[in-house]
């Protein structure tokens, strides 16, 4: 895999049984290209390694006087330079190679399973962590993939070395080969307290994303009750809790490094001490003895990538965990044939000649029914439950409730490919998200193409928002299709944005349309015109919308009335508020002394 050829076809099933597991799936999955990596490090670090024999064939042939000798290792140090130089440039890109195609695997895996849970995600982890694994989680375990495959070269590359010293020279040869395998397994002790250390500095580090993330999406509730100092001190306090977990993490991966420092020292002192006393008695020339120093002090090298392994495995197996846990959230119920794939936009657009369930949408919980073709408003007391029950109409349900799918003409929407049940029933939840970008790329969505966004903008009464773009583009010719919006629709009012998102979603033009609650930001006259125009956009199209508006409500072709989770009365507006005492106090809000007495009186009268 090249990273020109990025993003992924399909990246693959994971096994998300543990970060450990996670990890070496992610291996498997670059086999090719970290054999690639390989053998580039076995060049760089075998040249590196070739150079004390160089060295010393020089240093020995000044001694004996050798011209040819001296020439062989001349020719011989030009070589390695080659090599090394070679190598390493390839190292770099085949290792930075396996860092971003494996970073790249990890998040399309997460965009997919965001898009296969949709809002449930948010409820079951929260925001915070989603974002540290998408961003920081992500770079840690590319840091590992990268840095596998250095660690295996520098591994093979001592145990070369240590083999050729035992051959070349086996008095100081053996001393190096015994003192190696106790310099790369010396830190192994002190790793477990390292791994506890950064995995306290990843919680700390997580809650602090999360508080900030929390503070940043109501900055503007917390400016008005006076409480931005508040959040802001104890998000002062959760980084300092950061900051001294990264300390402390640190001061122990400086131990290990200074370990790895101090312990090499000893070596090369005992091998220069044991080596010149060989050398005094002539049972080695002094060449040999260059070419063992030289060869010690440059596995050095090699070594280092033994604590850089350790850190980057002890970094990465908990975001690798933490990202196994996100990956293995799926639905209560997995559909099968599913391509849980991010939906394309030829997939998720309903081609002409493209067959999908179609027929009344009724959910069995609740006995609620939403026959086609018609507008049918849905009164809920509870707003939590409406916003369940809107869910479950869309399939978006994936706790273990133990109730039924909702059925789109007799079909379960739960049985159905992830991309066909988008596709056939589209949920606006009552608090729609925002993405940012032009007002163009907002409405730029997969769709039927019968709604051209002009006919959603003006059915969702979005004048004055188009208005306002135009006001505040400075570089687009009071073009507000081309203007930018911030993140969230934070720039804009909590009317505006519902309204854009009611103009997003009608131009989708979904077979059938579950809307909650669309209108509550939004004053009573532009709602009465808002309902108008959705009543007219979706003529002959199935749309269920959840309201107590009677402005709404009084459009609707079916109004039906649920309590405590089942469906109480059917009927039209005008009649229920004369007929169901229920219906009344939740459209009117009367309070329950109210609806007693209004009851009382309707027995006697």
């Amino acid at each position: 895999m090249q990273i020109r050829d990025l993003p992924y076809t399909d990246p693959g099933e994971p096994d998300v049984r543990s970060g450990p597991r996670f990890l070496l799936w992610l291996g498997r999955g670059q086999l090719a290209g970290q054999l690639k990596s390989l053998a580039w490090g076995l060049l760089h670090q075998c040249g590196i390694a070739g150079l004390p024999l160089a060295v010393g064939i020089a240093v020995q042939a000044v001694i004996d006087r050798s011209g040819a000798r001296l020439a062989l290792a001349g020719g011989l140090l030009a070589l390695l330079g080659v090599a090394i130089a070679v190598g390493e440039t390839m190292l770099h890109r085949t290792a930075v190679t396996n860092w971003i195609t494996a970073a790249a695997r990890v998040q399309q895996l997460l965009a997919r399973k965001t898009a296969e849970l949709g809002s449930v995600l948010t409820r079951r982890v929260a925001a915070g962590e989603v974002v540290a694994v998408s961003t920081s989680d992500v770079e840690k375990i590319g840091w590992f993939v990268e840095a596998l495959s250095r660690f295996a070269a520098a591994a093979v590359t001592l145990v070369i070395i240590c083999v050729g010293l035992v051959l070349y020279q086996p008095a100081l040869g053996v001393v190096v080969a015994l003192g190696v395998p106790v310099l790369a397994l010396a830190v192994l002790p002190l790793l477990p307290h390292a791994t506890r250390r950064a995995d306290v500095q990843r919680e700390k580090a997580g809650r602090a994303t999360e508080l900030a993330s929390d503070t940043v999406a109501g900055l503007r509730v917390l400016r008005g009750i006076g409480g931005e100092e508040l959040f802001l001190g104890r998000y002062r306090e959760a980084s300092q809790q950061v900051r001294g977990a990264a300390v402390r993490s640190a001061r122990m991966w400086s131990l290990i490094s200074a370990v790895q420092v101090l312990l090499p020292g000893l070596l090369l002192i005992a091998v220069v001490w044991y080596g010149a006393s060989l050398a005094r008695d002539g049972r080695i020339e002094v060449g040999e003895l260059v070419t063992v120093y030289s060869a010690v002090t440059l596995m050095l090298y090699p070594l280092r990538h033994f604590e850089e392994i350790a850190m980057a495995y002890s970094f990465s197996r908990p975001s690798a965990k933490r990202a196994a846990r996100v990956l293995a959230l799926s639905r209560s119920i997995d559909p099968s044939g599913t391509d849980t794939g991010v939906p394309s936009r030829t997939s998720g657009a309903r081609e002409a000649g493209a067959e999908g369930p179609s027929g009344d949408l009724y959910d069995p919980a609740s006995g609620l029914l939403a026959p086609e073709g018609r507008f049918t408003a849905v009164v809920c007391g509870d707003p939590d439950a409406a916003g369940r029950l809107a869910e479950r109409l869309g399939g978006h349900a994936v706790e273990a409730d133990g109730l039924p799918s909702a059925l789109l003409g007799g079909v379960a929407l739960d049985g159905l490919p992830l991309d066909a049940a988008r596709a056939a029933v589209l949920v606006q939840d009552k608090d729609p998200v925002l993405l940012s970008g032009t007002l163009h790329e907002l409405l730029d969505v997969p769709s039927s193409g019968k709604v051209t966004p002009d006919e959603a903008l003006a059915a969702a009464q979005c004048d004055d928002v188009l208005d306002a773009l135009a006001q505040a583009s400075v570089d687009t010719d009071g073009d507000p299709m081309r203007t930018r919006i911030t993140e969230r629709g934070r720039s804009l009012s909590g009317g505006q944005r519902q309204r854009l998102a009611l103009a997003r979603s009608l131009v989708t033009d979904p077979d059938v349309l579950v809307l909650d609650e669309p209108t509550s930001a939004v004053d009573s006259h532009t709602e009465s015109r808002v309902a108008g125009g959705i009543k007219r956009l979706r003529a002959g199209r199935t749309t269920v919308v959840f309201s107590s508006s009677p402005l709404l409500l009084d459009l609707a072709d079916r109004v039906v009335l649920v309590h405590d989770g089942e469906v109480a009365s059917v009927g039209v507006h005008r009649e229920l508020l004369h007929t169901d005492t229920r219906y009344r106090a939740v459209v009117t809000r009367e309070t329950d002394e109210e609806t007693d007495a209004l009851q009382t009186w309707e027995e006697t009268a």
